[in-house]
């Protein structure tokens, strides 16, 4: 059967620094994107990439109705380029993870009652939001809280059992909890808490949206196993928490229609869809396509590692996610501090600065490196906990240099080989040889990913030293 002409889907990205939008056709292919950027676009609220940071350098926030006016501008801009938004057939998106909003009472009212004569930033900035500031997952003031879940579960491996995860001071459990503790009268005028991703879904349907599994998965407060917030861990942050949180629902559970403020002020059809939301981290697993054997690493100023895994281990280093596409299946997450700044410092003092000449040096060297095995910490990792630079050569002995081209090499395979290790510890397993390793910010150092993980497994080297 044909495809109707011109129906088309919007995607929604509410991240850290800016709001995000792109439309794309049934065949996927982009017809329309644009972004508001925050601090320029929105300099009134006076944030820096997007945040606020405080006094005490630890509690980082960012302005609630920031992202309602970021909302309103995008779509004043689209309507502006002539966008048509009776064609969209539904819409999604993703938030950056770990991120809270709490609603005030009678906040699901004015949702409801929405005019549409009215710019939705006038409409929510009166009586609809219990906390202004919604603390994000920059945020590292929740210490007490952190010690006092893992304390009242049993400890912080039972925690990670349960919730995929230790106690994490971004988490948003661990929010609430300091919220409750530090403004119980805030907390009790509080009728809803909502993460940025359903926050956004909320804006689109009228009402409160739900909490999808994935990016609930990242509360420190939901069952990974059973997809139901553990009453322990609830108890443990605060008072009728799940009331408060609503019921979990799968990542691609249609929420409804809609909301009629949007097909009155923009013109979307009232049949348009929207789709749960959910965290940034789990809409890259999905947006990539990845499936169970998948890999992807995205090398940054910190690598990031995710993964699609069946059998989950959860560990007191990484993460467990609930799986946005599939769910049966679980995510994994690592994240490395030494990534692109340590590549960069051993390009600089040993490639004159070029990344020609590094992958020069990566291609002049044979996978294995013949058995010379390197970590390298420039600053204390987070996976392992571990600093400085650890040598080893082919006779297994430890030593504190190696020549030009095997640094360059024994610096790349190390960095890989410790994620595939942390990565099985989680549950990940590589099935025979054949598997997808998808890189991001590569540049232009090309990577055996195959022939590497092949020739490392034969490797004396492979299990010596390794975190």
């Amino acid at each position: 059967m044909a495809a109707s002409p011109g129906r088309c889907f919007l995607g929604w990205d509410f991240s850290t620094q800016q709001l995000k939008v792109i439309a794309v056709d049934e065949q996927l292919r982009v017809i329309h994107e644009d972004n508001i950027n925050f601090d320029k676009d929105l300099s009134e609220f006076g944030t820096q990439g997007g945040v606020y940071v405080h006094d005490d350098r630890l509690s980082v926030s960012s302005p609630v109705l920031m992202w309602v006016k970021a909302l309103d501008l995008i779509l004043e801009k689209m309507k502006s380029a002539g966008f048509n938004f009776s064609t969209v057939k539904a819409l999604s998106g993703a938030g950056q993870q770990h991120g809270s909003v709490y609603w005030k009472e009678g906040a699901s009212s004015v949702l409801q009652n929405l005019s549409p004569a009215l710019p939705l930033h006038q409409s929510l900035k009166q009586n609809c939001l219990s906390v202004s500031n919604s603390p994000i997952w920059m945020d590292s003031s929740t210490r007490a809280q952190c010690t006092s879940l893992e304390k009242k579960v049993g400890g912080a491996q039972k925690l990670a059992d349960i919730t995929g995860s230790r106690a994490y001071e971004r988490f948003t459990g661990n929010q609430i909890a300091k919220i409750y503790s530090q403004n119980p009268e805030v907390y009790s005028q509080t009728e809803r808490i909502s993460l940025v991703s359903s926050f956004a879904a909320s804006l689109f349907l009228g009402g409160y949206a739900p909490i999808d599994y994935s990016d609930g998965s990242g509360m420190n407060l939901l069952q990974i196993q059973d997809k139901v917030w553990n009453a322990v861990c609830l108890d443990a942050c605060a008072p009728q928490l799940e009331k408060k949180l609503g019921p979990p629902v799968p990542s691609s559970k249609i929420l409804g229609l809609i909301s009629p403020y949007y097909t009155e002020r923009f013109g979307f059809n009232p049949a348009c869809k929207i789709v749960a939301f959910t965290g940034d981290n789990p809409a890259s697993l999905a947006g990539m396509r990845l499936a169970e054997g998948d890999i992807a690493i995205s090398l940054g100023t910190s690598d990031t590692l995710f993964l699609w895994i069946k059998e989950p281990k959860p560990a007191l280093e990484g993460h467990i996610l609930c799986n946005p596409v599939d769910s049966q299946a679980y995510m994994a997450l690592l994240c490395y501090k030494n990534g692109s700044l340590m590549r960069e410092k051993v390009r600089d003092e040993l490639a004159l600065g070029s990344w020609e000449e590094f992958s020069k040096a990566l291609g002049s060297t044979a996978a294995g490196n013949y058995g010379n095995v390197g970590f390298y910490f420039d600053v204390m990792e987070i996976t392992p906990e571990a600093v400085g630079i650890h040598r080893f050569n082919t006779h297994n002995v430890q030593t504190p240099s190696f020549p030009k081209e095997v640094e360059i090499r024994a610096l790349i395979e190390g960095q890989f080989m410790a994620k595939r290790i942390h990565a099985e510890k989680l549950g990940y397993k590589i099935c025979g040889l054949e598997f997808t390793l998808v890189l991001l910010g590569v540049g232009p150092i090309h990577l055996e990913s195959k022939k590497l993980q092949s020739a490392n497994h034969k490797n004396p080297g492979y299990r010596r030293g390794i975190p």
